[in-house]
């Protein structure tokens, strides 16, 4: 059997008693299908017991009736979207498939899944189409009996509408809205029919909590950023699991960002409280770091060999390369799989959600967040200044190549840093981000081309040994260091960069 996956970008409305819904037929370049679809629907949602899936936005359910009957998850996909995996319903057995259960681990670190709820909608859909046919979007009014299920049961029952985009642009979304608004029409302030069942038993001691906070201090700014880094780790591991594009990059990234924060605010949020997350952060990043890192080296060398005559490719180059790197990164997403099905790293979630719950905010935490971030990014732009002033007074070598890295990483944190304040301070991080991302990036390009040559150097000496003419490899190691030796030509450039970015701290 095999998945099916739905990008669904949908809004959900409040359908009141004795609103009547406009057509949508007179919308321009829209033509509403004359005539609607009925269905009779049955799901049965699945979670925890302590609905640990509910609590971040995913649904697993199974459907009955419809067009689209089966097992649906759907994972989290910006403010609109989900994502909707769909698996067939099989037999008569009502236990989650395997694959499915597997997608939710990071969730469920072991917690049993079982019925949570039972929801019958008769739905009631028009499609609107472009004058070509094509549907554009779907607008469903359903009549909704939904039943919680568990040692207590509750029954609810109400009508909402549901337009969801089926090929059509996103403003569409929007002039639909508009259309309803000035018919009565209001967002529902549920995310879905399962968290208006289930309400009740939602947890909202994190929204009291923050409620309580002083506004505008400086941990408003530094745990928000925290909680929305862990929640992007737990919102990309499905997808990491499923071997989506980027997906590891996009988990790595948000791994380093807190780990980053966590060193970066230590005058904010208690560093010795934290170190063993910080620690474990680490190890995270490094497992999918070793994913990444020979992705992006596979890609850039394929680039490379692409942009080189035919007539200087001498011999199997692309396979070699291919053959080496390939091995390596079947390699690195076993060990990304393992660690993420690990005891250790259930541990550190359970520690972020520790962290996000009740973070160890120290004394300096109460103040202003626009007078207490502003020497933050100071302190990170120093130490970048430091680092590119100490690399400069050395001639090129490892001991130079090393000191650009460890700038590049002081770089990278302090981007970080500028994001995270963006919210308190508004352009001026905004700006200061921007700065230390050019930095960032044309260091990045330095340490790029060390690996690579690395690589290359590896991989001419096997093709020597093979008996194969190692030309090729040898072009392009000296293409690599023509591309590092451009980059420390520039070192003044952002040498010039980094103290401008500076000056607009003061």
């Amino acid at each position: 059997m095999t998945e099916t996956v739905v990008r669904e970008i949908e809004r959900k409305y409040e359908l009141p008693e004795g609103v009547v819904l406009p057509t949508l037929d007179d919308l321009p370049g829209i033509e509403a299908d004359p005539a609607a679809d009925v269905f009779e629907l049955e799901a049965v949602y699945f979670d925890t017991e302590d609905l640990r899936l509910a609590t971040h936005r995913v649904t697993l359910r199974r459907r009955t009736g419809g067009d689209d009957a089966g097992w649906h998850l759907k994972l989290p996909a910006g403010p609109d979207g989900r994502d909707e995996i769909r698996w067939p319903l099989g037999r008569a057995s009502r236990s989650v498939p395997t694959e499915l259960k597997a997608l939710v681990t990071a969730y469920t670190r072991g917690a049993a899944l079982a019925p949570v709820a039972r929801i019958k909608t008769t739905r009631t859909r028009r499609r609107l189409r472009d004058p070509g046919g094509s549907v554009l979007a779907e607008v469903v009014a359903d009549e909704v009996a939904g039943q919680t299920l568990g040692r207590e049961s509750t029954v609810s029952s109400w009508s909402e509408l549901e337009v969801e985009l089926a090929g059509g642009h996103a403003k569409l979304l929007d002039t639909v809205e508009k259309r309803l608004r000035a018919a009565g029409v209001r967002r529902s302030p549920n995310a879905s029919k399962l968290a208006r069942v289930l309400a009740d038993r939602m947890p909202d001691a994190r929204s009291a909590r923050a409620g309580r906070q002083k506004k505008k201090s400086v941990a408003v700014v530094v745990v928000d950023h925290l909680r929305e880094q862990a929640a992007a780790i737990l919102e990309y591991d499905p997808r990491v699991r499923r071997d989506e594009p980027d997906s590891v990059h996009k988990m790595r990234v948000a791994t380093r960002r807190l780990r980053s924060a966590l060193r970066t605010f230590k005058t904010v949020v208690d560093r010795d409280a934290t170190r063993s997350v910080g620690d474990e952060l680490k190890w995270l990043a490094g497992v999918l770091g070793e994913a990444r890192d020979l992705e992006v080296l596979r890609a850039s060398l394929g680039e490379k060999i692409d942009a080189t005559p035919d007539e200087l490719v001498v011999g199997p180059v692309r396979a070699r390369v291919t053959g080496h790197l390939a091995k390596q990164q079947a390699e690195a997403r076993e060990h990304v799989l393992e660690a993420l099905n690990s005891k250790r790293y259930f541990a550190l979630l359970d520690a972020l959600d520790d962290l996000a719950e009740n973070p160890p905010l120290t004394r300096e935490a109460r103040n202003p967040a626009a007078r207490a971030l502003p020497q933050t990014l100071r302190r990170s732009h120093r130490r970048v200044a430091r680092e590119i002033d100490a690399a400069v007074t050395l001639p090129p070598g490892e001991q130079r190549d090393h000191l650009l890295h460890e700038a590049r990483k002081s770089a990278k944190r302090a981007r970080y840093a500028g994001e995270a304040s963006q919210p308190a301070l508004g352009k001026v991080a905004k700006q200061f981000a921007g700065a230390m991302e050019d930095v960032q990036e044309s260091l990045g390009a330095h340490q790029d081309s060390v690996v690579a040559r690395q690589v290359l150097r590896e991989l001419g000496m096997q093709a020597h040994l093979a008996g194969e003419n190692g030309f090729t490899f040898g072009l392009l190691h000296r293409g690599e260091q023509a591309l590092a030796d451009g980059v420390e030509d520039r070192i003044p450039e952002v040498r010039e960069a980094v103290r401008v970015a500076g000056r607009r701290l003061r």
